[in-house]
């Protein structure tokens, strides 16, 4: 899955798709090297950080949390990126398992 568990929430591997004419999620990819990332597409470009903070907004709004509650970790510059969303790790999983179609381990 491309998001795991953690003490204090979730963590979400995302690819990004900026300009990408909607704020969507597109459902889970499988990279060529094997590992899974949640398809994001958005319709702010990437300059000055306006797609990170898209695709912040676009997270919290999909899991109906407060956009505090998701964060930046890694890849503020790439497409690839990590973030964490705090709160209940079980309810997020299970949102995200139902909005893309998948199970949750």
């Amino acid at each position: 899955m491309p998001w795991r568990s953690r003490p204090d929430g979730l963590e979400v591997r995302v690819r990004v798709t900026p300009k990408g004419g909607r704020d969507a999620v597109d459902g889970v990819e499988t990279l060529s090297d094997g590992r899974p990332v949640l398809k994001l597409r958005v319709r702010a470009a990437p300059e000055d950080g306006a797609a990170n903070e898209a695709v912040r907004r676009l997270l919290a709004k999909t899991l109906k949390v407060p956009a505090s509650a998701v964060s930046l970790e890694t890849g503020a510059t790439a497409r690839l990126k990590t973030f964490s969303i705090a709160g209940e790790a079980e309810a997020l999983a299970a949102a995200l398992a139902a909005l893309t179609g998948r199970t949750n381990p």
